[in-house]
């Protein structure tokens, strides 16, 4: 599903996205084109894409074109995904310990579709980081590789 998606290959290409997509949330997705997971995402993604055109671009990144981007995020499960907004970086409370980014497959659409809306509505309003949305019985559990260090 991720032929209808815009790929990023490259450092360069990532930093244009980011610098230069105005009044958008900027969503990249980390992950592998193989990867079923990540396949599953791509079709929520691909799918909800056109409805969230006013709000949204969304990007795919292979974790192994991007490895600086890949450590930068601490991309350790995939997929992972990061969302941006004129050229800063929104975090989102999911109630889990990293804010940074959202680990695993969205459930469903409208969940996908609900936390753009909150993290487009925040960002408009300068906030830095915005309260997800999704019941939280539906974001995948993880536990941080570096706990306790």
């Amino acid at each position: 599903m991720s032929l209808f998606l815009p790929k990023l290959n490259c450092k360069k290409d990532i930093d244009e996205v980011i610098k230069g997509v105005a009044e958008k949330v900027v969503v990249l997705r980390f992950g592998r084109d193989e990867d079923s997971v990540c396949l599953q995402l791509d079709e929520i993604f691909s799918k909800t894409a056109h409805d969230l055109s006013n709000m949204a671009s969304i990007y795919i990144v292979d974790v192994d074109k991007a490895p600086i981007y890949t450590r930068y995020f601490d991309i350790s499960y995939i997929p992972s995904t990061v969302f941006f907004f004129n050229g800063q970086h929104m975090k989102v409370d999911y109630g889990s310990p990293d804010h940074t980014k959202f680990v695993g497959s969205f459930r469903t659409k409208q969940d996908f579709i609900d936390l753009i809306e909150v993290i487009y509505r925040g960002a408009m309003r300068g906030k830095m980081i915005v309260q997800s949305p999704i019941d939280p019985k539906n974001i995948p559990k993880y536990d941080l590789l570096y706990h306790g260090i």
